[in-house]
């Protein structure tokens, strides 16, 4: 384990989906107190949120240094993200494929205005450590989960509000099946378990169910990719 922030704060995009959960257990791995920011857009799978207490309780349950660890939950609404956008994720439509080349659950500004919001609140919290789930691995082609960008944007939110934040994205060069990987490597098989069982990813809401890698349609795009990370997962740990 890195000891480089075992003094420090750090505040973890929290949506409750597999991603930030495993970024969740990186940062209690690492920081001496760590908080959590989801935010209520308007998107379809807003259950997602609901799942971030069960999600907190089994980590508790996991490891007491966890516990100790874990500060305070926020969440921000930001319905304004909905209503400016036309977007599979916030919108009843059909999920494709846009005419540029992007699907259309692609929530444009979605990850700047996040972090944004991260930068504004942990500024007024005293912290420089903001953790997000990005990843340019395994996606469908986001331009706001490109390093690139989170590069971009860690300098012009230091620049702009005149902190030494600093933006991590532990996920970032992992495709689906390493973030298993990683999720069992921060906390055995319990925390694998419980990321599988109390985790929401599926890009309908859906919750009724329940496969080998937890619950969803199975059919959308987040699922499919969630589905085939565990199969890899598995192969590779077989």
């Amino acid at each position: 384990m890195s000891d480089q922030f075992q003094s420090e704060t750090a505040l973890v995009l929290f949506s409750g989906g597999q991603d930030s959960a495993t970024c969740l257990a990186w940062a209690l791995q690492r920081f001496a107190r760590v908080e959590m920011l989801g935010f209520d857009y308007g998107q379809r799978h807003a259950i997602e949120l609901e799942c971030r207490d069960r999600l907190l309780d089994g980590m508790k349950s996991l490891r007491a240094d966890w516990a100790a660890k874990l500060g305070e939950s926020h969440t921000l609404a930001i319905p304004t993200l909905a209503e400016i956008s036309e977007t599979a994720l916030t919108r009843d439509v059909a999920i494709a494929m846009g005419a540029d080349g992007l699907p259309n659950t692609f929530v444009p500004g979605r990850n700047l205005v996040f972090l944004t919001f991260a930068a504004a609140l942990a500024y007024r919290r005293g912290i420089a450590h903001i953790i997000g789930g990005m990843c340019e691995t395994d996606y469908s082609g986001y331009p706001d989960c490109r390093d690139e960008t989170i590069k971009a944007l860690q300098k012009a939110l230091s620049l702009g509000m005149a902190r030494g934040f600093e933006l991590h994205t532990p996920l970032m060069w992992l495709d689906k099946a390493s973030t298993w990987k990683l999720a069992h490597d921060l906390g055995g098989a319990g925390l694998v378990d419980l990321i599988r069982e109390h985790s929401h990813t599926c890009y309908l809401g859906e919750r009724g169910a329940r496969h080998d890698w937890g619950y969803g349609c199975g059919e959308c795009p987040a699922c499919a990719l969630r589905a085939r990370g565990w199969r890899e997962y598995v192969a590779r740990t077989a």
